[in-house]
């Protein structure tokens, strides 16, 4: 009888089962070498030339990435998200149009509206879950790219990917999508007809607030992948084996702590829906949220660790209400082991599409009962 193929939760608990083949150590070492030998005949049969462009380790996690986004064509690993993010932005050609998700990590957007056009680069933003919006936006034949961020931050929005991949198809554009707030333990979008999937790995990826990094994951081997590929190598912007390597101990436990954070971000959700001093709950796994039909059909396991809630008492109460928490920390990013709060329309700055009651709530492994006990008392304090 054949062998049943493993579960990705067992691939990547193992890191897909590789061992040191020196000490037969069940975790690898962190290859740092900046340089190679070259063989008799000047060539390098060990497959490695220098630093920038390869790495070992660096390969060891993106194995790890391929095989959990089902990406036939691999995966690339960069020194940050918008190190990634940007890359395929600057893949494109001068003069190229692209269709962007009008809500979607404010960093990104806020080098799209200042660099792109450094680029040549034409951007409209859309907001990407209106697929009749969505239609009306792509160009056909002069279209090159449609960005879309799912579920969106900080107001998890819900782009369908299968229905957005066949419109940027048809106009011939290429479909990439930020999966940052999903996982692939939630989300593949490549397995629903995108192209490209990007997540800043800092996030649950790695999952313990100590790595910065960024990873593209692609569908098929073509043209457009391989200048990703080009702006990687040219541009040196490889992840570091140091940042690889905690990286890859953060992906072993993925499964584990996103289960366990989505489970908990769903009771909070139900929980502060309830409550007297929140005037609504944003969450895709909540049944009255806009995008939960779509979420429900392209989501596994789970919607995800992120929320976000608004306040009544408007902005002054959100923010003095995150001043008295203390189980939640006040910090920018998402996705650690420890839950995070923060008033994001504040930190946006002008031009943010974030309504100034909202706070934005990052679920970590913690106990939910005590999460919510803290979150219920910061409330009630931020309206004394």
């Amino acid at each position: 009888m054949p062998k049943r193929p493993l579960h990705p939760r067992s691939l990547a608990a193992q890191a897909m089962g590789k061992i040191d083949p020196l000490t037969k150590g069940v975790v690898t070492p962190i290859h740092i070498a900046t340089t190679y030998i070259r063989d008799e005949d000047n060539a390098y049969s060990s497959g490695f030339v220098y630093g920038r462009p390869d790495n070992e380790t660096v390969r060891e996690a993106e194995a790890v990435l391929a095989m959990l986004e089902q990406a036939q064509a691999g995966a690339l690993l960069f020194g940050s998200g918008m190190a990634a993010a940007t890359a395929v932005f600057q893949a494109l050609s001068p003069g190229d149009h692209v269709v962007a998700s009008k809500v979607m990590y404010w960093a990104l957007r806020s080098w799209l509206l200042t660099e792109a056009a450094r680029w040549g680069l034409k951007i409209d933003f859309v907001e990407t879950d209106d697929l009749v919006a969505l239609k009306a936006a792509v160009k056909p034949g002069v279209t090159k790219l449609v960005w879309a961020e799912t579920p969106s931050n900080p107001l998890w929005t819900i782009t369908d990917i299968a229905a957005a991949a066949e419109i940027a198809h048809a106009a011939g554009a290429k479909l990439a999508v930020d999966s940052t707030c999903a996982s692939p333990v939630h989300t593949r979008p490549l397995t629903l007809g995108a192209d490209i999937v990007m997540h800043a790995a800092t996030k649950v990826l790695n999952g313990h607030s100590d790595v910065v990094a960024g990873v593209l994951c692609a569908r098929e081997e073509d043209e457009f992948w391989g200048r990703v590929k080009t702006v990687r190598k040219m541009q040196g912007g490889i992840l570091g084996p140091f940042e690889a390597y905690l990286l890859m101990r953060g992906l072993r436990t993925l499964h584990v702590r996103q289960e366990r954070q989505s489970a908990s971000a769903m009771t909070l959700a139900q929980k502060l829906s309830a409550h007297p001093l929140v005037a609504r709950v944003l969450y895709p796994g909540l049944p009255q949220h806009p995008g939960h039909d779509i979420a429900a059909r392209q989501m596994e396991g789970g919607f995800g660790y992120m929320l976000s809630v608004q306040v009544t008492g408007g902005e002054a109460a959100a923010i003095k209400s995150a001043a008295h928490v203390e189980l939640y920390k006040r910090a920018t990013s998402l996705g650690g082991v420890e839950s995070l709060i923060e008033h994001r329309a504040s930190i946006e700055g002008a031009g943010s599409p974030c309504p100034t009651d909202l706070l934005r709530l990052s679920t970590g492994i913690e106990d939910v009962g005590d999460l919510y006990d803290d979150i219920d008392r910061a409330l009630k304090a931020g309206h004394g």
